[in-house]
């Protein structure tokens, strides 16, 4: 069983190198990588992925830029494997990344979603644990050593009270994923979106330790952007009235209280006021003091 690996490109091409290379040099060679350009602008890619011989290897280029959303549905509709993978195109497999997923596949084979352990680096790949992963993976995360199947309300409550799943880093069984469809409208919480839909459907989420992964945190993601002006909270503000609405109709009355409570969605907003102050950002502090502490 090969994992099938999709990157949907548009970005840095220096990143995206490194990240082709990562999957070129994982330990175990049963993989299949298809690159799903968006139309970037910039040739570079394609030339470098034209310098590719390797038959496991696929690029794909639009002819007009679709969006992430549909690059993401493209990957979906691509996939011909038991397990898939949307990697971002900044990030980082570690050489082990492909063994440490078809093992936990092959001892949890029902799991629909498995999230591997993952360190952060910064724009350089230096291991960089900021704040906000600190709380994940220390306050938000499940307690518990070894591997865990997280099903159900308990799970759904638990993200929505914090999201500590890393998007890119997840492998899911290609036939559960297909299920259900990315969301119109949520451009940066689409990750969460999607994985809630599985969880609301009855998916199990399988959380390995081996660490596997480096996940890239830099100013220039589409998510760091939109941070200081607000813009990423109206969205998860937004996202988080729909997920309320779906657990009420399951009478998950726990995970309806911790969507519409979205505490570390509030404090995250609200750990960025004086930021957003220094930078004289009137439009962008009254959008994050709306979400810290609005209804």
């Amino acid at each position: 069983m090969a994992v099938d690996i999709f990157i949907p490109y548009w970005g840095d091409p220096e990143y995206m190198k490194e990240t082709v290379q990562s999957v070129l040099q994982q330990d175990n060679p049963d993989w299949l990588l298809t690159v799903v350009d968006d139309a970037y602008p910039d040739p570079e890619i394609k030339n470098f992925m034209a310098g590719i011989s390797d038959p496991r290897v696929k690029y794909i280029r639009k002819e007009v830029n679709a969006g992430i959303t549909e690059n993401y549905r493209s990957c979906v509709e691509l996939a011909t494997e038991d397990i898939m993978v949307i990697l971002g195109c900044d990030d980082v497999l570690m050489p082990n990344y492909v063994d440490v997923i078809t093992q936990a596949h092959a001892q949890f084979p029902d799991a629909a979603i498995i999230q591997p352990g993952v360190r952060v680096i910064d724009g350089q790949g230096r291991p960089t644990p900021t704040l906000v992963d600190v709380v994940k993976q220390k306050v938000v995360r499940p307690r518990g050593g070894g591997m865990q199947i997280l099903a159900g309300e308990a799970i759904a409550s638990n993200l929505m009270h914090g999201d500590w799943l890393y998007w890119p880093s997840l492998a899911f069984r290609t036939e559960k994923i297909r299920e259900v469809e990315f969301r119109d409208g949520f451009p940066i919480i689409q990750d969460l979106a999607l994985v809630m839909d599985m969880i609301y459907r009855g998916a199990q989420l399988l959380v390995v330790p081996a660490v596997c992964f480096s996940y890239r945190r830099h100013s220039n993601s589409a998510s760091s952007s939109k941070l200081i002006d607000g813009s990423r909270f109206d969205g998860e503000r937004s996202y988080f009235a729909v997920a309320a609405a779906q657990a009420r109709e399951l009478g998950w009355k726990k995970a309806e209280r911790s969507a519409r409570l979205r505490l570390t969605s509030r404090a995250h907003a609200l750990s960025l006021l004086p930021k957003a102050a220094l930078r004289r950002d009137a439009a962008g502090f009254m959008a994050l003091a709306r979400h810290s502490i609005g209804s």
